[in-house]
């Protein structure tokens, strides 16, 4: 069975309603369903946010992602346009950021 937005379990904003429902294919499926082409390095991203978020249970700021990253945070908006850690989260199945509106 192929995997769609609609097959998936989500809240009102497009983020996995659980996290264990998560894989690497969901992610292509909730990026598509917001019109972005996850890239190789998008998908190390997914991966870095996911692994930090397991060591510290806490999604990371923008600005510390950012520099563990070896990038600007204006690096991470030109590859987003929009809301980086927001779209990073909510394509790797990860709670939505704080002081994220």
């Amino acid at each position: 069975m192929t995997t769609t937005a609609a097959n998936l379990r989500l809240d009102g904003e497009g983020f996995l309603l659980d996290r264990d429902d998560w894989s690497e294919e969901i992610a292509v499926v909730l990026a598509r369903t917001d019109d972005f082409t996850i890239t190789p390095q998008v998908m190390d991203l997914i991966r870095q946010a996911r692994a930090m978020y397991e060591q510290d249970g806490v999604v990371p700021p923008i600005r510390i992602f950012a520099k563990k990253q070896g990038m600007t945070t204006k690096e991470l908006y030109d590859l987003f346009k929009k809301g980086p850690m927001k779209l990073i989260c909510k394509w790797g199945g990860l709670p939505k950021p704080t002081g994220c509106v």
